[in-house]
């Protein structure tokens, strides 16, 4: 496993746990920013030192002699000593880990799993089940519910239903040929770009394996709108692992790939501008993020809203909730409360979109210390999507407003309804 990935497992255990850097670096002996370095993947540990994390983390020794994955496009890995040279792939297959959010008791937690824990992705994309081809209109329909349930924040059933429709969209594509193999490899991208943005919903590694996996059925399909939304997700994996250079080099070539005049090609390029700019800003370059979100915006004006596009709406409401998203990881709040203002949610056509949204306006206020109306904006995200409040990063939230110095009313109920309160 490479540092990026271990430090993308360290960081999913910690938010899991609810704990702070510092509180991990007080364990373990590292200052906070030595915490910070290792889960961005800019400083390795040795074995000793990474079995100690993983103790205090909770961490199974076995996921961490997962390795990566070959193939996975634009993944570089770091050797560490706790793992041997040579492994063939069904092994790497088979130990292939991560931490999966609200599931995250499959790695950190002593306590068995429930049976309404959504499905871990990094064993169910390893081990499909086994599938019959299926006509393609059938495939179609399925495929449409799946995306209306990521659009709804039906995650648990999303990720129940995802191994069996990968499985089947993998067996059409396998006994089909001509044009109808291209049909099907558009609707496995598809299947994967969902399984994509799920396992970035749990903060899971797994992200990394279905974006390649999208990416690749994509480019089979010859079709530009399927190869630019998967290049999205391959980039926001990246990104993830702390690569915000890379991923928006790669937002960029795949957004100048695309013909910006028509609908819907223009539409997904709008929306790459838009997780390039956010990417940009996470690496704090400040310049780029706001260049490709004027960009975005200009386009965004010239091009109607195209629906059923994918699960990101290329429109100005978008454009808007990004700029809170960039300005905020900028390190600059303080400028997105205009912008906060103005931005009317409720004109976003799907609860996760508001859910997202209502989440950046919460980081904002928190950000700029105001509780009152970061919490006002956590039950907003509530109201939109009971499951994504229950995210690790949202949990995060909730509990710094329930142990913070202010005390506001009604946090407890809210910290205990939504998993944040431990004990």
């Amino acid at each position: 496993m490479g540092a990026e990935e271990i430090g993308a497992l360290l960081r999913g255990a910690r938010c899991a746990a609810r704990l702070t850097q510092a509180q991990v670096g007080q364990a373990t002996g590292y200052s906070a920013s030595a915490v910070s370095r290792i889960e961005s993947g800019k400083l390795r540990l040795d074995c000793p030192t990474l079995l100690k994390f993983a103790a205090f983390l909770r961490i199974a020794p076995e996921a961490l002699r997962a390795s990566a994955v070959p193939g996975m496009t634009n993944v570089a890995t770091v050797a560490i000593g706790c793992r041997s040279v040579e492994e063939d792939e069904v092994r790497r297959r088979e130990l292939l880990t991560g931490v999966a959010a609200t599931g995250a008791t499959a790695v950190v937690g002593a306590r068995p799993a429930a049976a309404a824990e959504p499905v871990d992705l990094d064993v169910a994309l390893f081990r499909l089940p086994q599938a019959e081809p299926m006509p393609m209109p059938r495939l179609i329909r399925q495929i449409s519910a799946a995306r209306r349930d990521y659009c709804s924040t039906q995650y648990t059933r999303l990720g129940q239903t995802l191994p069996g429709l990968i499985a089947s969209a993998t067996a059409t594509r396998d006994a089909s040929t001509g044009r109808a193999r291209e049909e099907a490899d558009l609707a496995l991208a598809r299947s994967y770009v969902l399984a994509a943005e799920l396992a970035t919903k749990q903060h899971s590694d797994a992200a990394w394996v279905a974006a390649d996996r999208a990416l690749a059925a994509a480019r089979c399909s010859g079709i530009p709108v399927a190869v630019g939304e998967a290049s999205r997700q391959l980039a926001i994996a990246m990104r993830r692992s702390g690569r915000s250079t890379a991923a928006v080099h790669l937002l960029a070539k795949e957004a100048g790939d695309l013909d910006a005049s028509r609908d819907h090609t223009g539409a997904v390029r709008i929306t790459l501008l838009l997780t390039g700019a956010y990417s940009a800003a996470t690496g704090r370059d400040r310049p780029t993020a706001l260049s490709l979100l004027e960009e975005a915006e200009q386009e965004a004006e010239r091009h109607p809203a195209v629906p059923g596009l994918f699960t990101v709406e290329a429109t100005r409401t978008q454009v808007d909730a990004y700029r809170i998203s960039v300005l905020n990881a900028l390190g600059t709040p303080d400028e997105a409360v205009r912008v906060a203002r103005r931005l009317n949610v409720d004109r976003m056509p799907t609860a996760e979109r508001r859910a997202r949204a209502w989440t950046d306006v919460a980081r904002m206020w928190n950000a700029l210390g105001d509780g009152k109306q970061t919490f006002a904006a956590l039950r907003r995200v509530e109201r939109e999507a009971p499951q994504e409040v229950r995210r690790p990063s949202l949990r995060a939230l909730t509990s710094g407003l329930l142990y913070g110095p202010t005390r506001i009313e009604g946090v407890h109920d809210f910290a205990a309804r939504t998993g944040a309160l431990a004990g």
